[in-house]
């Protein structure tokens, strides 16, 4: 098989996943991600229903289906900190520039998706897994910016800690969002409380794992 036949397979294939996930999403904020079936996705995206569970074994994967970008986006700020940055400073100006760009890792889903998200227990219990998921993997970066063990407990403690103000600030965007609160009011309301928040970390952190 030539490089270009596989292109275009794999091509078709991130449109058909594309084409699940989006019709997916636009009927379980339609109708409730509990309430939606496999069949209705099926017939959505004119897909066999088996073609639906073979791109997405779980059903919230639809829902959720930037989870890798979210999970490593803390480790990956750690790990492209400038020199002489510390990682509180460099986890500090990246979520700076998300809530400039009003980005939807950091919480700018939007009224809709973000009340599919509220509404639903599922949804709700996999978006905690991937908070916790996403604090492992920043643990793992401490460790290796520190040359620490990642079982180390102040690695730990100081990713719980950092990890837990980008969860507090993520939960306070949907929070505004939910009560109808205009993205660029958010914004503004969110980027003081974000000064505020990493400053309580600033005395305890700001000289730790620095490039």
């Amino acid at each position: 098989m030539s490089l270009e036949s596989t292109g275009l397979r794999e091509s078709k294939k991130r449109e058909t996943r594309q084409l699940i996930s989006d019709h997916a999403t636009r009927l379980f904020m339609a109708q409730g991600f509990e309430s939606t079936t496999i069949a209705e996705i099926a017939a959505a995206a004119r897909v066999a229903k088996k073609t639906v569970t073979n791109y997405f074994p779980r059903k919230e994967d639809m829902a959720l289906d930037h989870q890798d970008a979210f999970v490593a986006s803390l480790a990956e700020a750690v790990a492209a900190r400038a020199a002489g940055e510390s990682a509180l400073g460099a986890l500090r100006r990246t979520f700076e520039a998300g809530v400039a760009a009003q980005d939807p890792v950091i919480g700018f889903a939007g009224p809709d998706f973000s009340r599919m998200i509220h509404e639903s227990p599922t949804l709700s219990a996999c978006l905690r897994t991937l908070h916790d998921r996403r604090e492992g993997a920043l643990a793992a970066a401490l460790a290796e910016a520190t040359g620490s063990s990642p079982g180390d407990v102040t690695v730990r403690t100081a990713a719980a800690l950092l990890a837990a103000v980008h969860r507090v600030l993520f939960h306070r965007i949907q929070e505004l969002t939910l009560a109808g609160r205009a993205n660029d009011e958010i914004a503004a309301v969110v980027a003081d409380e974000a000064a505020d928040a990493f400053g309580l970390l600033e005395p305890a952190l700001g000289h730790y794992a620095v490039a």
